[in-house]
């Protein structure tokens, strides 16, 4: 992670970034370990009519932490939407607090490997560091 937030120096704001980290990271994992996706991308997530309707690419599906799964909230929606998604998921704050740190390490991983190639996902990455930050 540190690494990461070295090469995006110049991408974000990484110290506010660090900081997000450290508190996320420090967050215990208590609960029982479940089955995940553990790729929940704005691209894997089909949308009909406003509903989800599939979750495709599950070649990452395995058991880890419930909160991996959390990172829609931060990666594919705006502020108003991830409290009506919290609410409604019911989860902890330090269940929220890992799918934080989750989303933060995928997008600040993501931002600078796919800035010059691939604009896209650059911008999911800049939308989710920009969301972790609220």
């Amino acid at each position: 992670m540190r690494a990461a937030l070295a090469v995006s120096g110049e991408l974000t704001d990484t110290a506010a970034l660090a900081e997000v980290w450290d508190r996320c990271r420090d967050v215990r994992h208590d609960d029982p370990d479940v089955w995940i996706h553990v790729d929940l991308m704005p691209g894997n997530l089909l949308v009909r009519d406003g509903r989800l309707v599939a979750v495709i690419d599950l070649g990452t599906v395995g058991v880890g932490d419930p909160a991996v799964d959390l990172m829609p909230a931060w990666n594919l929606l705006d502020a108003g939407s991830r409290e009506t998604y919290r609410r409604a998921l019911g989860v902890d704050e330090a269940t929220w607090e890992r799918g934080r740190g989750w989303a933060l390490g995928q997008a600040i991983n993501a931002l600078p490997y796919y800035v010059e190639t691939n604009p896209v996902m650059a911008g999911i990455a800049r939308h989710t560091l920009r969301a972790v930050l609220r």
